[in-house]
């Protein structure tokens, strides 16, 4: 068996397999790569959504990945991280977002300081199947 301090970097799994309905809350990373319908609360914690996820809920944490599919308002202390690949269609309230090519979005986004109030921008964004400009960077277009 592995020594203690070598698994404290490893987050909390929910497997490909699995289906949760419900509330999920915790106090350490997760990672969900299969399908959780309700809401999932990390306070102080990052939630990554897997490749293979399929969730549909709102979620609250210290930070946010979505690699895969999600459907829910998002609330993150930190930030928010929309990877290759990523589908999410709701709101988004965070300190700081960061949307990757070929990354789909469609929602409201809230980008506001801790403690400051922070202007809403609402628009879609959406990023092509394939580009030629290497590093290119999402597009939104306001509605």
């Amino acid at each position: 068996m592995p020594p203690a301090e070598a698994v404290v970097g490893t987050p909390a799994t929910i497997g490909k397999s699995v289906q949760v309905r419900g509330e999920v809350k915790g106090s350490e990373d997760l990672l969900v790569d299969g399908m959780v319908e309700g809401t999932i609360t990390l306070t102080e914690s990052r939630l990554t959504i897997g490749p293979n996820a399929k969730v549909k809920a709102n979620v609250s944490a210290r930070d946010v990945v979505v690699v895969g599919s999600l459907t829910g308002d998002v609330e993150a202390s930190g930030r928010v991280e929309l990877r290759a690949g990523a589908n999410l269609i709701g709101d988004i309230r965070a300190g700081r977002l960061s949307i990757e090519e070929n990354a789909m979005f469609s929602g409201r986004v809230d980008l506001a300081q801790p403690g400051a109030q922070g202007g809403s921008e609402r628009g879609v964004v959406t990023t092509p199947a394939s580009s030629s400009a290497p590093g290119k960077t999402a597009t939104m277009f306001n509605a």
